[in-house]
Parts: structure tokens; C-alpha cells; sequence
């Protein structure tokens, strides 16, 4: 017997990207909308309550906007080597996904991150809603599910690469044999062994 939630995670999988669908209008408003922008409810609710959200006071969904594609290097005047420029082929050491979470974080710097997922994307930008809770809030410091972002280890998890995305980026999912040098950095990781 399925959950509710699968039959809604279904339903939202299903849908259809053609002219006047909801997820063809979901984009226009998307595009009018700020870059970080605040949401009253999750767009996919079945993935935020696997993340960990609960619709109660003290958890806030907030929808980013992210460009696509590599680093917008600027091309330099001088003249070069054309394998020189610098221009092309530079990517970030993080994904997309916690860049969005750093901006979110960065604009609402009393919440903590929780989580976050990916709702849309057009030819230009990546859209993901995070999830952000305020551990000064009293429903989260009671909540016993919740309550160990309170504690101080866990501050400003999103800088530090603790979320999932951030620990995907650090090549903290692989275990084992070609991951010697990630744990429990790869900057801590440097110079040791020699």
C-alpha cells in the first residue's frame, strides 16, 4: 500500500511541458520573480517533507535562482596565447545547487540551512527551493526532531560545505578506495603522507 505522498510525487512527476500546463506557467512566474525570492508553501512538497520539512513555525522555504553553465570569465584586452586566455572551461569547486544555498543563507543570515532540491530549469537557470529553519525559534528548540541545529557546532553549516549539496561537492559520497584524500577535507588532506 503506497503513501499519500507517492501518489503525489507521481502526479508532479507526470506532468506535462507543453503550452499552458502548470509547469509551463510555474515558469513564467518563476522568470518574474527575484532571484531569491521567499515562498509561503513547498513547490514539491513530497521532496521537502523527505528533506526534513514540517509545516509548523520556524521553517522557511525560500526559491533560488542560479545561472547556468561554467564560470562568465571576462576575456582580457592584451594579447596571449589563446590557451592562455582563461576564458572558457573554468568551472567553481562547487555546484550550483550550494551556491543557491550560500545566497539563501546569505540573504536570511538568522536562519540556518536544512536542505534543498531542484523545482524547474530553463535554457538559462537552475531553480531550487531551500529550506531554512531559525534555531532561536521556540516550536524549533522544543521540536526534538529539529533541535540539534540549535547547538553551536552547527552554525553556518551551509559555508562549511555540511548540507548535502556541499558534502556532494566535496566528494564526501564516495567512500572507500579513491577516497583517501577527502576526509576529513581535502585542504586538511594536503601535504599529508608524503
Amino acid at each position: 500500500m503506497k503513501s499519500g505522498y507517492s501518489y503525489v510525487k507521481e502526479t508532479f512527476e507526470k506532468h506535462q511541458k507543453g503550452y499552458e500546463t502548470p509547469h509551463w506557467k510555474r515558469g513564467i512566474e518563476f522568470r518574474k520573480g527575484k532571484s531569491i525570492q521567499r515562498v509561503e508553501n513547498p513547490t514539491k512538497i513530497h521532496r521537502a517533507r523527505e528533506l526534513g520539512y514540517k509545516a509548523k513555525q520556524g521553517y522557511v522555504v525560500v526559491r533560488a535562482r542560479v545561472r547556468k553553465g561554467g564560470m562568465h570569465k571576462l576575456r582580457p584586452t592584451g594579447g596571449r596565447k589563446p590557451r592562455a586566455l582563461g576564458v572558457t572551461k573554468y568551472t567553481t569547486g562547487k555546484n550550483l545547487q550550494w551556491i543557491a544555498e550560500e545566497r539563501a543563507q546569505r540573504k536570511f543570515p538568522n536562519l540556518e540551512v536544512l536542505n534543498s532540491y531542484k523545482v524547474y530549469s530553463d535554457g538559462r537557470n537552475w531553480y531550487y527551493e531551500v529550506i531554512l529553519v531559525d534555531p532561536n525559534h521556540p516550536v524549533i528548540i522544543n521540536d526534538p526532531k529539529i533541535n540539534w541545529i540549535c547547538e553551536k557546532p552547527h552554525s553556518n553549516r551551509v559555508t562549511r560545505g555540511l548540507t548535502s549539496a556541499g558534502k556532494r561537492a566535496r566528494g564526501l559520497r564516495k567512500k572507500g578506495w579513491g577516497s583517501e584524500k577527502t576526509r576529513p577535507s581535502i585542504r586538511a588532506n594536503k601535504g599529508r603522507g608524503k
